[in-house]
């Protein structure tokens, strides 16, 4: 079964196994140290990085080394950009419409136009 790169993060002890394989590779048992779970919960963790094509595993002699391929990230990045464009254009006409002057935005609550309950109100309490 082929999972993606979304399922592969979404997990922290394999966002944890990424950062640590992003500086150099390690056989599964040096991962394994790092965490305070299983052996084997680990092992689950690396077959799914792997199945996701962010871990590669290379035998070196007796030894298989963990290797993070860090590419299929890019994905992550590609989708998050489109949130990032959006966002930042709403937050900068935000910024905008706050920066203009109260009464060219119609802001009522700084002695703008006051609303006909709030002078019935003032006329009342002067009797």
């Amino acid at each position: 079964m082929r999972r993606d790169v979304f399922q592969a993060i979404a997990d922290p002890t394999r966002r944890e196994i990424i950062n640590i394989l992003s500086r150099r590779p390690l056989n599964l048992n040096a991962v394994a140290e790092r965490f305070d779970i299983s052996r084997p919960a680990i092992s689950r963790h690396i077959k799914i990085l792997t199945e996701c094509g962010l871990v590669v595993i290379n035998q070196q002699g007796r030894e298989r080394l963990c290797e993070a391929h860090l590419r299929p990230l890019g994905e992550v990045a590609g989708w998050l950009e489109k949130y990032h464009v959006f966002w930042t254009a709403r937050l900068d006409a935000l910024e905008n419409f706050l920066n203009k002057p109260s009464a060219a935005r119609g802001d009522r609550s700084r002695g703008g136009n006051k609303s006909k309950s709030v002078k019935k109100k003032k006329k009342k309490t002067k009797n």
